[in-house]
């Protein structure tokens, strides 16, 4: 675990150790080691479950069975969590902080058994006490701090850094609601709260005593110190308390457990007794409410005022919080010397979320640690380090400047003071370009100024990184061109990547089996000895095994949503996937379109050779998204009609999978055939979903978007299905893309498109698809959907050919696996160290 000292600003009113510095620390006699043998299991089980939860043989809720057995693996979790932080103390070793507005964790029990080595004993520890441990972890809720991609990258992350012993420290918000559930009503998307501490989260522990105090509000006013330096004041705030939550995040049978360490706000005092004694109760508690409101859920609605205000004080407190930690503790060890702060500590980006840390940091080491702007603003260049995770412009963080004055007034000063100093750099560079100072100012001018807080994050970091290789090279061509021809070598690339062991190992335990048994298991650690499987593809026998492995997780997945959708599927159709955020660029419309082509082939009687195909679509729109929304609403329509239409039978089922969360993606990515990558080309900034059902065996249909390229470049043009237009090609059709044009040339797209329009899909809801049919034949319409229709066709076409000849299908398959491994994070991470941390691993004594 982390230990922290002094705090470095205002005291929260909170002890800074647990034990006084002025008193030697009591001696504690070091306990044995925990036994991770099945008896000893069993034992410290049933005394959690008897003792700490108070139940007994008459409890039939498998909840508590799992509260219990995972207290008793964390209990061996924390042993090797201090021993993973005295070594970090004891090396002084040179750290990183992945600073994330999310981190997508899903559950624990199981990763957390798998990564200690503890699973087939924990397995008949529960047999002998007649439980199932499936049961028990079905049991935990997601930990659903996070939208989708970005938030589940950062938890493979920090599992890849811990499994290479790398110091890094995860710094998140602990919300108390996270992704909403979606139900649907009609077919429409409901948001219900996911309320997932309802029964607490027995993985976290508690750190009051290293609480900061956050500032909003207030003003500022300067003043001189004793050696006549001006320094500013920040008074007269409204402040919170950051309560951190600590959880453990062990590597893969390394010893290593690092920390991911969760905010907390609160208020600083509870209540105010005066006003609660007068009479005014709901009063007393407003500041606390107003305080908690902060953390209390995953990315409020920013689409009025105060939803932006909510979501910058989010963003703030992450940044402000995490600084004043690690600054704690390096002053607690080193004084106020910050000479070598910078060879000993980096901070990483995600995305452009925390970016105003950029400025934060600035501040602390300025005005509370007396530093010149010159000293602290060599440090901050020298720390940060910015992750970006879209080519769309409207994603990338935007502040009005009237806000920032509202809420942030000082972090505004030195906003303003870094742009000052960067603008007269552009002018040295690129003398009376007064256009390119325009584009590059952080500050956009307007009828509103704003706040470019991409602009921040790259003005104030040694490295910027995309995601996926076009990404990269998108990004410096395009929209940080500027900043790429002054500071080219600040740029480089880092291709995602997903954890092995949750998205193979954990997911797909039959898979692994089969795998460990036939190259060894050391492509748990090292993802690309599955290189070592290429061979086996000629093995008729390994086919036979590898087949029915994929058949029987293709089962598992039809009985998962069998009861909640009332569908009969079968295991012997091609099972088409396609499960993400809901967006106009992912193409789900582009999918159904193909879905509604195949319907309207069957009612035309044209079936000779047909495949039989089960098409699977999941995920959730942002709420206030229309037309995903309305997307959403479209796929339960064409659903509602093709299901039940006895004439279409098994030949064709649509399904839409509601609630799609990290724990249904481990069933989902297992079952699929066919991973479905339809994005426009030079729209996905990377995808991690591509990776995980290549990684279990799935063949990918997919535009040449993302890492997409890099699947392909892995697996080859003969198991790919490759369709659509290119990133250029989209760029050159621009200004003369005539959609209705390509439908009045395509009879099958006509007769989809007329379908749609004469209501067929909303008999008796008249005109409410009329958005999206008008969205699709624009002119101006960004994502191309009709231009990609007949070579999605076609490639959908080439799928089906290859799915009949079951020996080539899984010959597919089978190399898909065997060349993922470039799409482990491990490799991902090892890249961010070798050339952005430059961190030394670890090695933690196992016990």
């Amino acid at each position: 675990m982390i230990d922290m000292y002094e705090q470095s600003e205002e005291p929260s009113k909170m002890p800074s150790t647990i034990f006084k510095k002025s008193k030697p620390a009591p001696t504690i006699t070091k306990l044995p080691s925990l036994s991770l043998d099945k008896d000893h299991l069993i034992t410290d089980f049933k005394r959690y479950y008897a003792y700490r939860l108070g139940r007994d043989e008459n409890c039939r809720s498998p909840y508590y069975a799992y509260e219990a057995l995972s207290l008793v693996i964390s209990d061996r979790l924390i042993e090797r969590w201090k021993n993973t932080y005295n070594a970090y103390r004891d090396t002084d070793c040179r750290k990183a902080y992945y600073l994330s507005m999310e981190f997508l964790m899903g559950r624990t029990l199981s990763n957390a058994m798998l990564n200690l080595g503890v699973t087939d004993e924990a397995t008949r520890a529960m047999y002998d006490l007649g439980l199932e441990i499936e049961e028990l972890v079905d049991s935990e809720p997601d930990a659903g701090l996070g939208n989708g991609g970005l938030g589940r990258l950062a938890a493979c992350f920090i599992d890849s850094c811990a499994t290479l012993q790398l110091p890094v420290i995860g710094y998140g918000l602990r919300y108390e609601y996270g992704m909403f559930s979606q139900v649907l009503q009609n077919g429409e998307q409901v948001e219900r709260p996911d309320h997932w501490l309802r029964n607490g989260n027995v993985w976290e522990i508690e750190r009051p005593e290293y609480a900061h105090r956050i500032k909003f509000g207030g003003r500022t006013e300067s003043h001189s110190d004793e050696n006549g330096n001006k320094r500013i004041c920040w008074v007269d705030t409204q402040d919170i308390l950051a309560v951190p939550y600590d959880t453990p995040i062990p590597g893969y049978n390394n010893g290593t457990v690092n920390t991911l360490r969760l905010w907390k706000s609160t208020a600083t005092e509870e209540f105010n007794l005066q006003e609660f004694n007068a009479g005014d109760y709901a009063e007393s508690v407003a500041a606390k409410n107003t305080a908690e409101n902060i953390t209390m859920v995953l990315y409020p609605n920013d689409a009025n005022e105060n939803g932006k205000a909510l979501r910058l004080k989010q963003q703030y407190l992450l940044a402000s919080a995490s600084l004043q930690d690690v600054i704690a503790n390096w002053v607690g060890r080193h004084g106020n010397n910050f000479s070598d702060f910078a060879e000993k500590n980096c901070f990483q980006l995600n995305d452009t979320h925390p970016s105003i840390a950029v400025a934060e940091l600035m501040r602390l080491l300025i005005d509370i640690h007396g530093l010149s702007w010159n000293e602290a603003w060599g440090i901050t260049t020298k720390t940060m380090a910015y992750t970006n995770h879209t080519l769309l412009p409207e994603a990338l963080e935007r502040w009005s400047v009237s806000l920032f004055e509202q809420l942030l007034p000082r972090l505004l000063e030195i906003i303003y003071d870094i742009n000052a100093r960067f603008m007269a750099e552009v002018s040295t560079h690129w003398p009376g370009d007064l256009d390119r100072m325009r584009r590059m100012s952080i500050i956009e001018e307007g009828t509103e100024k704003q706040v470019r807080m991409a602009y921040l994050a790259i003005v104030g970091s040694y490295s910027i990184n995309g995601v996926a290789e076009l990404h990269s090279k998108l990004l410096q061509e395009g929209l940080f061109k500027d900043f790429y021809e002054l500071w080219p070598s600040k740029f480089n690339n880092k291709t995602n990547g997903v954890t092995p062991r949750r998205w193979l190992a954990g997911c797909n335990p039959a898979l692994a089996e089969l795998i460990t048994e036939t190259i060894g298991d050391a492509w748990i650690t090292d993802l690309s000895e599955l290189q070592k499987l290429k061979p086996y593809a000629e093995d008729a026998a390994f086919r036979g095994k590898w087949l029915a492995i994929q058949r029987q997780n293709k089962q598992r997945l039809i009985d998962y949503k069998k009861s909640e959708l009332g569908l009969e599927l079968s295991a012997d159709a091609l099972f088409d996937v396609q499960v993400k955020r809901i967006h106009e660029y992912k193409r789900q419309l582009l999918n159904v379109l193909h879905v509604i082509h195949l319907y309207d082939k069957i009612k035309r009687g044209d079936t000779q050779d047909w495949v039989n195909r089960c098409v699977l679509i999941g995920g959730k729109a942002a709420p206030g998204y229309v037309m995903a929304k309305n997307i959403i609403k479209f796929i339960n329509n064409v659903s509602d009609v093709i299901n039940f239409d006895p004439e279409v039978g098994d030949k064709l089922k649509l399904v839409f999978l509601p609630n799609y969360r990290v724990s249904a993606m481990e069933i989902i990515c297992t079952g699929a055939d066919l991973s479905e990558q339809i994005s426009t080309a030079g729209k996905e900034a990377s995808g991690t979903g591509n990776m995980k059902f290549m990684m279990n065996g799935a063949i990918t249909i997919g535009t040449l978007d993302g890492a997409n390229i890099e699947i392909l470049e892995e697996v080859g043009e003969d198991n790919f299905f490759l369709f659509g237009l290119t990133e250029d090609q989209v760029e050159a059709m621009k200004g003369h893309y005539d959609p209705n044009a390509i439908i009045e040339q395509d009879n099958d797209l006509k007769r989809v498109v007329n379908l749609i329009e004469c209501g067929h899909f909303n008999l008796m809801e008249p005109g409410i698809f009329d958005d999206l049919v008008n969205s699709i034949k624009s002119p101006y319409d960004p994502w191309m959907t009709v231009a990609d229709f007949r070579s999605y066709v076609d490639a959908q076409n080439r799928a089906e050919k290859a799915f009949v000849d079951t020996e080539r299908w899984t010959k597919m398959s089978i190399l898909n696996c065997a060349s993922s491994g470039k799409f482990s994070t491990d490799r991902t991470i090892g890249d961010y160290n070798r050339d952005i941390w430059k961190l030394t691993p670890v090695r933690i004594d196992e016990l």
